[in-house]
């Protein structure tokens, strides 16, 4: 088996579980470690064995790299991604891809004009409970669908904030709870049941101070099928809930939160209903909804263990750029129709 070879941008928190995850996974290997921050990045490669670099041309350089991580603040992975794609190297991007759509669209030209895969962070997606939920929704059993909703209501103190200079800016986070938080249970949702054809919202910041951002956030959807929807999104909303998605039909209605299905019942049953919902263990891939670091490598290691496997079988990796394309389109649709007070449709 091909070892796989992966360098590493950026060397903040979550750099930390690309780097345990690469790890975990047979025939993959941190090999390479670059930050604006050289003591950073030296303490950084020290701990994970691999070779820091001054420059983010030296990285991409190294002998044998074959795939880049993204890590850094998300108005920054345009530079990174960019860079790596046209260095001939594959890229997991950290969610979201960029904070606007030229510049994810910037990331995904970049990947198909040098042949190269272009894998994005949505570890949800990965989850079992979330997988049997979808094969639900694509058999049918819900009938016609009637509400699609999600509801990410987590707390974030103002220490977290106030801890990274990025955090909370429109410049390098984007936006506030919908991009940075959200954006996990956004992905989530649309990729269950579709993209909405048109959304209403309103955002504020209610509980928060020197963010630039929105800290709570809610928006009505309407479905191209005419189901209605909502999403509830916050960071101001102690202690912190699990992440929770609904969908409901005139044949069937099910809860899934943290990847854990908490309700499942259609009117037409069958054979393995009643063991879906008698699972009682948590999701394995945790939970950031009162703290960031309480996820754990699995969702990461997944995704890194898949985009192994698709660069030596030559195949798209299981979440591409342009799937991760719609939850940016979705978010800034949300903010747009918030600035506007009116509809906002989605074409």
């Amino acid at each position: 088996m091909k070892e796989i070879q992966f360098g590493l941008i950026g060397t903040g928190m979550i750099a930390e579980f690309h780097a345990q995850a690469i790890a975990a996974v047979p025939g993959a290997r941190l090999s390479g470690v670059y930050s604006r921050s050289s003591e950073k990045a030296t303490a950084f490669a020290e701990k994970h064995g691999a070779q820091a670099f001054t420059s983010l041309e030296a990285l991409l350089a190294q002998p044998g790299l074959d795939a880049v991580c993204i890590a850094t603040p998300s108005g920054h992975h345009a530079e990174g991604a960019i860079a790596a794609l046209n260095a001939g190297k594959h890229v997991f991007c950290e969610k979201p891809l960029e904070v606007t759509l030229e510049k994810v669209d910037a990331i995904i030209d970049a990947a198909a004009r040098n042949g190269r895969n272009l894998a994005a962070v949505f570890q949800m997606r990965f989850g079992a409970a979330a997988g049997k939920l979808k094969k639900a929704i694509e058999a049918g059993r819900f009938g016609k669908m009637t509400m699609c909703s999600c509801y990410i209501k987590w707390y974030r103190s103002q220490e977290y904030y106030d801890q990274g200079a990025w955090r909370g800016t429109k410049e390098l986070d984007g936006g506030g709870v919908l991009f940075n938080q959200g954006i996990h249970g956004l992905d989530l949702l649309q990729w269950l049941v579709g993209m909405p054809s048109e959304v209403q919202a309103r955002v504020d910041t209610l509980a928060h101070e020197r963010i630039e951002v929105e800290d709570t956030a809610v928006a009505l959807l309407r479905y191209p099928s005419g189901a209605l929807g909502v999403i509830e999104a916050s960071t101001a909303t102690w202690p912190g809930f699990s992440t929770r998605i609904e969908i409901s039909g005139d044949r069937g209605s099910a809860t899934l939160e943290n990847d854990r299905i908490t309700f499942w019942k259609f009117a037409d049953e069958e054979e393995g209903d009643a063991e879906i919902i008698a699972q009682t263990s948590t999701a394995a891939l945790g939970s950031g909804a009162s703290d960031p670091k309480a996820i754990n490598i699995e969702g990461h290691r997944r995704q890194i263990e898949d985009l192994a496997s698709a660069i030596r079988e030559g195949r798209a990796p299981a979440i591409r750029g342009e799937d991760a394309r719609n939850a940016v389109q979705l978010i800034l649709a949300i903010y747009e129709a918030a600035e506007k007070g009116t509809s906002v449709r989605l074409g």
